[in-house]
């Protein structure tokens, strides 16, 4: 195949960067086999990686820059991107579920999905971040579905079918900033840019565990030279991952320790031993040495039982405690002899149910002739595979002055560079000023604060909004947003404030607003809520308030409540009937009723003088007129009385007779002047009766003007501009700044309707 006809097809690099080795592998996808094009091996000469974490950039660069140069040599293409796996002894996994409801139900697309996987990694990236108590900052390396769902119900393939909701289950994995930077900086230093960044475990997993056997309770072990990768699959999905630092290099130090001899020697010979049943090598004191295979597995013995046993206890932790039903090795660090069968014993399988894969599991895999066909090559084709599926990798930014790397998920926002840089989020959005906290009628209240401005976000010198999508080189500024202004609340914005307390005031319906306590004290709707105030609304007046509400004073008033003069601790609620007495006017009408009496019991007084005295010289003239016949002692024939006596006596009864009928007469006139007075009244409730249905049109409404009662009449309607026909305030002269106008503590409008029990003040400022 020339490189014309390559070009046709998408070419892959990819590149296994193990602690031992460095393979290189270029192919392309063609239906469902993968064509291997060519592949390079490269042994690390030093220990230039330890666990999976490179140690030695420059070394590792080399490696990784002789081997693109010997697949661009063989292949005739240039080679600028390659794709990578991680791994790493302090591996991280997060289990996350995560939701989305559709605008509408509708079909399902690749963007929905994306978008669903996208936020499920951004949960789990927060939901670990939480949970990360060491120092170091980790990144999300990879990820797997684990399921997905459909309106709450399982489903393998989402895309195309009708949904309102869609699900997910995903399992992401982290690995701490220092083995992805170094990861990083070799394949650049190597003059690579990498196009997709996987995790090993999930990279092995797609060439060992086809889609179609994930259906079955099985793991994989990736055993290399520095860690020990796992996975698990059951149900359709990959379930979980993990990782050891327990793999082969364990087992050449071992050697390398008993034997005495270097590092290098340990590994040909521990590689040597899988063919060879005698290995001759030279120790570190230049004694020349030989070995058989079987010392060289007793000697391993120990750490061979020490890896299988951790791998087998880690595959029932990641497999929910219990055994798997079969377990698949790979890598070159799983040859071992007896490594296998000890899994096996561990996990308590059938020793056909542990098995090394190699060539058998490749089907699928077209290599050219001479290709390397064993377990080791299954990690490298993988990570060539995971890069048609996704396309991850890290991007640079600069982020307020600061150059900083970010995990690229193909739709990175303003706002993941924030959340990357740890910019603080409440720098991003409006923040409210301080809320006001206080409690009505015993109930809690908070009063938020303003909002401030959002943050100012520029990307390129361009303003953005945080959703605005970069891309790798950007330049992102973000000016903090600001603080608002601190929660302010008056009495008259609380909406207990609009209930009244409706009297009836010398017959008319008044509605008064509900007298406010504020921390046991009396206030006004102007005033002004403080954090931790206690506000309580009140369904009475005192007799007091009233009177105080009213500008009432009690020197002047008498105040009856429902027929009965109120006493000093009345309280006055709603649907109590008011009367307002004038105390002058009463002083008045006593004075005016006590004079009327008197003038009465006067002028009796001088009747009964004067009927006694016209009665006394008539009786003295009769006298005078009949001593003659007294003094003969004439005496009636009837009584045997003298005359004179029968006629005084006469006289006597008559006077007392005319005495009753001035008194008769006295308290006739009396009833007849009450009935006079009664009759007048009767005469002025007509009137006001009459007046009533002359101007029913009209109304009268009683305003409460600088603490003084005023009664407005012979309108429909009133304005606040109609009482200065009702007070006298001058305003041809100036007094002062200005008028201040006021109805129930606001400023008022001279077009504001007027309505019963108003307070309403006028004064100079």
């Amino acid at each position: 195949m020339n490189e014309m006809n390559m070009r046709e097809e998408e070419i892959v690099f990819g590149l296994d960067i193990g602690t031992r080795n460095v393979v290189g592998t270029v192919g392309y996808r063609q239906g469902e086999q993968f064509v291997v094009i060519a592949q390079e091996r490269r042994e690390h000469q030093t220990r230039a990686m330890v666990d999976g974490q490179i140690h030695d950039i420059n070394r590792v660069a080399a490696a990784i820059a002789d081997i693109r140069q010997a697949l661009v040599d063989k292949t005739g293409i240039s080679l600028e991107e390659v794709c990578i796996a991680a791994a790493g002894r302090v591996l991280k996994t997060m289990n996350v579920h995560v939701d989305m409801d559709l605008d509408k139900e509708r079909n399902v697309t690749k963007d929905d999905m994306h978008t669903l996987i996208s936020t499920g990694i951004d949960n789990a990236f927060a939901d670990f971040q939480e949970k990360n108590d060491t120092d170091m900052h980790f990144y999300c390396v990879g990820y797997s579905v684990v399921k997905y769902y459909i309106n709450g119900l399982w489903m393998s393939e989402p895309e195309h079918h009708k949904a309102k909701n869609l699900g997910a289950d995903i399992i992401a994995t982290f690995l701490p900033d220092d083995v992805v930077d170094g990861l990083y900086s070799a394949v650049e230093l190597a003059g690579l840019k990498v196009a997709n960044l996987t995790l090993e475990p999930i990279a092995a997993i797609r060439v060992a565990i086809p889609e179609k056997f994930r259906l079955l309770n099985i793991a994989m072990v990736d055993v290399g030279a520095g860690t020990s990768d796992i996975s698990v699959t059951d149900d359709g999905s990959v379930i979980a991952f993990g990782m050891l630092p327990y793999a082969g290099d364990s087992l050449t130090e071992l050697l390398a320790r008993t034997c005495l001899i270097d590092f290098a020697t340990a590994e040909k010979i521990k590689t040597a031993a899988a063919t060879q049943d005698e290995i001759i090598y030279e120790d570190i004191m230049g004694t020349e040495q030989i070995i058989s295979a079987e010392e060289v597995i007793s000697i391993c013995r120990p750490e061979i039982d020490k890896i299988a046993k951790y791998t087998a206890d880690t595959i029932r932790e990641l497999n929910g405690g219990k055994s798997p039903s079969a377990v698949f090795i790979v890598g070159g660090g799983g040859k071992i002899k007896g490594f296998d069968q000890k899994i096996a014993q561990e996990l308590e399988l059938d020793a056909s149910r542990v098995a090394i894969r190699g060539e058998e599991i490749m089907g699928n895999i077209i290599f050219p002739d001479g290709a390397l066909k064993d377990s080791t090559i299954i990690t490298p084709v993988g990570i060539c595979l995971t890069h048609y599926e996704r396309n991850n990798n890290f991007i640079y930014i600069t982020f307020n002055g600061t150059r900083i790397k970010i995990y690229d998920n193909n739709k990175l926002t303003v706002m993941d560079a924030a959340m990357q840089a740890a910019f603080a989020r409440d720098g991003l959005f409006p923040r409210r000023g301080q809320e006001l906290h206080y409690t009505v009628n015993g109930k809690n209240r908070v009063t938020k604060g303003e909002y401030g401005e959002s943050a100012h976000v520029y990307v390129n010198g361009e303003s953005v909004n945080l959703n605005y999508q970069i891309k790798s080189n950007d330049v992102i500024t973000i000016e903090e947003s600001t603080l608002g202004q601190p929660a302010r609340e008056q009495i008259a914005d609380l909406v207990d404030c609009n209930g009244k307390i409706v009297l009836t005031v010398n017959g008319d319906e008044v509605s008064l607003p509900k007298p406010v306590k504020a921390n046991g004290a009396m206030v006004t709707g102007a005033y002004e809520i403080q954090d931790g105030d206690i506000i309580e609304f009140l369904s009475y007046y005192t007799f007091e308030q009233f009177c105080e509400y009213m500008g009432i004073s009690t020197d002047d008033m008498l105040l009856y409540i429902n027929g009965e003069e109120a006493k000093a601790d009345a309280t006055i609620c709603g649907t109590d009937k008011i009367e307002l007495k004038s105390r002058k006017e009463l002083e008045r009408q006593e004075i005016y009723e006590a004079a009327q009496r008197e003038a009465k019991r006067e002028k009796f007084s001088e009747a009964v003088k004067k009927h006694a005295t016209e009665t006394a010289q008539t009786a003295k003239d009769e006298a005078q007129a009949t001593t003659g016949n007294a003094s003969e002692g004439s005496v009636s024939e009837e009584t045997g009385q003298s005359t004179s006596t029968v006629n005084e006596t006469k006289k006597n009864a008559e006077a007392v007779h005319v005495f009753k009928g001035m008194v008769e007469d006295a308290a006739k006139e009396e009833k007849q002047e009450e009935k006079k007075q009664e009759e007048k009244k009767e005469e002025k409730r007509e009137e006001d009766k009459q007046d009533e249905e002359s101007f029913d049109e009209f109304k009268k409404v009683i305003v409460i003007v600088n603490q003084k009662p005023i009664v407005m009449r012979g309108k429909k309607n009133y304005t606040f501009v109609d009482i200065f026909d009702y007070i006298n305030f001058d305003t041809s002269t100036m007094r002062g700044s200005g008028i201040a106008t006021l109805v129930n503590g606001k400023d008022a409008q001279y077009t504001q309707q007027l309505y019963n029990g108003d307070k309403i003040e006028v004064y100079w400022k």
